[in-house]
């Protein structure tokens, strides 16, 4: 079995293979064209993300700058977003759906080292897949530890550090990330605290 084939099914491998060494290249080039690119060419920043990351759906838009391992191990559904900073280590499969918002600083982390010191000095290393549902918002500043993931309608406080699933229509904060409620009918009437929405939508 491949260092690659180990990666990709969520194995001990080593990250410093000639041949991932060869694709984290080619994706450090794309990162570096459209991180450097001039932010009002929609179409070459739109065309430079195809190639980086060719699992994504329709309607998307990644603020610079963006970091990734690899690019071909995130799929991602329609109409994303991603504000400035967004950085996915990809090492293993990281998932997301429709609809999905992230602010500034969002990192989503599928690779991590063994816990015991004599292992990890071998320069062993996993990733463990990251799944994240239709209408999700995680705030700015927050951490997606592997193996995590985040229901539907979700909504993740601004500083969290993410450790633990998070069942669809949560409202969950923290450092770790805990459920602080579930999505109720007054949500449908205030946008921000007792500000309320005034919009026919």
């Amino acid at each position: 079995m491949s260092q690659k084939e180990r990666m990709l099914t969520n194995k001990l491998y080593l990250a410093d293979s000639e041949e991932l060494l060869i694709e984290r290249k080619h994706a450090n080039e794309l990162m570096f064209k459209f991180n450097n690119c001039n932010p009002n060419d929609e179409t070459r920043k739109k065309s430079l993300l195809k190639k980086l990351i060719p699992n994504i759906g329709e309607n998307y838009r990644i603020k610079q700058p963006f970091f990734c391992d690899y690019g071909y191990n995130i799929n991602i559904g329609d109409d994303f977003f991603a504000n400035y900073n967004c950085t996915i280590l990809d090492v293993a499969s990281v998932t997301i759906g429709n609809n999905v918002k992230l602010a500034p600083n969002v990192s989503i982390l599928t690779a991590a080292h063994p816990i015991d010191p004599i292992i990890r000095n071998t320069n062993y290393e996993f990733g463990i897949n990251i799944n994240i549902g239709n209408n999700v918002w995680i705030g700015g500043n927050t951490v997606i530890l592997p193996g995590v993931t985040i229901g539907n309608n979700c909504v993740i406080g601004a500083g969290s550090v993410v450790t633990k699933n998070i069942p669809s229509d949560a409202i969950a904060v923290g450092n770790p990330c805990r459920v602080i409620r579930f999505l109720q009918e007054k949500d449908k009437k205030f946008y921000f605290k007792d500000k309320e929405i005034d919009l026919n939508y």
